[in-house]
């Protein structure tokens, strides 16, 4: 984590993961995603703010309540008070 307090982690809804503008990358210019740029998968949600366009993916899991995850708000941001849906 940023600041040593636990794991970072993200959550989105299905709403937004499997939205046309959601990106999951693992390449770029038709080269493997450099670590630089979010190697080895990086996920864009372009519908939410900044914070929840997490980089350097290790696993993806579907569960169906968010409460057992870490701090259980759906988020390292949202465990520390940021809103769980961000959208713009």
């Amino acid at each position: 984590s940023l600041d040593g307090s636990g794991w970072y982690y993200e959550s989105v809804d299905l709403v937004d993961a499997f939205h046309p503008q959601t990106i999951l990358a693992h390449t770029m210019n038709g080269r493997d995603l450099e670590v630089a740029h979010g190697a080895p998968l990086r996920l864009r949600v372009e519908r939410q703010l900044g914070y929840k366009q997490a980089k350097y993916l290790t696993r993806i899991e579907a569960v169906a309540d968010l409460g057992r995850l870490y701090g259980g708000n759906g988020g390292f941001w949202e465990d520390r008070g940021y809103e769980w849906y961000a959208g713009i």
